[in-house]
This record gives structure tokens, C-alpha cells and sequence, in this order.
């Protein structure tokens, strides 16, 4: 399995996709701080780090997740990685590609979940993060995907929007809040 991919960007904001590893515990820990301390607390792309008691859960959930015979039965298997930027290894943001969809993920997540840390957004590196997953799901095979935004996520829309999908839904959320559904086809990737 692929443990990097890389964006090949100018070198103030090349990033690099990379598994989570012990190695970056501080770092990672450091990336949900940003978020709670910006009242965020829910980490988009990051599969459920930021409801695990502890790191090495979260490391063991991703391992569980990542193999068909350990993934939990309600989920799909999924690979989640860090977006390091590689000029200081700051890590700007997460994606988790789930590398199939289920009933729920067909309604309301899709293929790709991604986030940016606040100090990091407005630089352009959602876009290639989603650049990135896009080409690692085309890797895995997969010829289309799936994404999901609220309707009021203008920079999450637009990021989706520009790298070419096509808008198939819009539907209620249990919240009130509208939702769009993006399909991106992997063919010209």
C-alpha cells in the first residue's frame, strides 16, 4: 500500500500525503488543539480523531479501518492521511478516502472527507489535497466519486466545484441545512 503521495507544487507549499505513524503524535495532537481552541471540534477528513480518548486508539482505529477483515461492519475501508507540508513538516490538514461507499456514505459522505487547520486556510492546500485524494482513489481503481458539502461551505463548494464535478443533489439535512452531492469522475485524472 502507498504510504506517500506527493503534490508536486512550488516548494513554499509542497505538501505530501503520509499515513499516520506514532512518529507524529505531537504534531497531530497539535492539529486538534488548533481546531478546539477555534471552537471546531469536529475534525473533517480525520476518521473520528477528534472523539478518540487517545492517540494510540486513533492509531488502531485507522489500522482496523484500513483491512476488510477488521473494519468495523457498519463502516468501509478507508485510508486516512496527513497532509504535511514539507518545507517545516507542519501538518496543514487531513483527508480520509473511504475506498468504497455504503448505504450512508451513498446518502450523506461520499468517497472523500478532507480539512485544513485554521491558520492554514485560504493557501490553497484543500485544493490539493483533493487533488491528491483524487488521484489516489484512481489508483485504487475506483472510476468515479462521491462528495458531499453544505450548500453554505462556499470554500469547500468551490474547491469541489473547480476540480470538475458535477452537482447531481441537493437535499435537507436533519440539522436544516442544505446539502450538496458532487460527483467527480476519475477519467481525466
Amino acid at each position: 500500500m502507498l504510504n506517500t503521495v506527493y503534490f508536486e507544487g512550488d516548494f513554499m507549499n509542497k505538501i505530501e500525503l503520509v499515513l499516520p505513524s506514532k512518529e507524529h503524535e505531537f504534531e497531530t495532537l497539535e492539529y486538534k488543539r488548533e481546531h478546539f481552541n477555534h471552537q471546531e471540534y469536529e475534525l473533517h477528513g480525520s476518521s473520528l480523531f477528534d472523539r478518540k480518548n487517545s492517540y494510540d486508539d486513533w492509531l488502531a482505529h485507522l489500522k482496523n479501518n484500513s483491512n476488510e477483515k477488521t473494519v468495523n461492519p457498519h463502516w468501509v475501508v478507508s485510508t486516512t492521511f496527513l497532509a504535511i507540508r514539507k518545507r517545516d513538516s507542519k501538518i496543514v490538514g487531513m483527508v480520509d478516502i473511504r475506498h468504497t461507499l455504503n448505504e450512508y456514505l451513498t446518502t450523506y459522505g461520499g468517497n472523500i472527507g478532507y480539512g485544513v487547520r485554521p491558520s492554514e486556510r485560504n493557501k490553497g492546500y484543500a485544493t490539493q489535497i483533493l487533488k491528491m485524494a483524487l488521484k489516489y482513489c484512481k489508483e485504487l481503481g475506483l472510476q468515479k466519486v462521491m462528495l458531499a458539502c453544505y450548500k453554505d461551505n462556499e470554500a469547500s463548494r468551490k474547491i469541489i466545484v473547480n476540480c470538475g464535478s458535477v452537482l447531481e443533489k441537493e437535499f435537507i439535512y436533519a440539522d436544516g441545512k442544505i446539502v450538496q452531492i458532487f460527483w467527480i469522475s476519475l477519467q481525466m485524472i
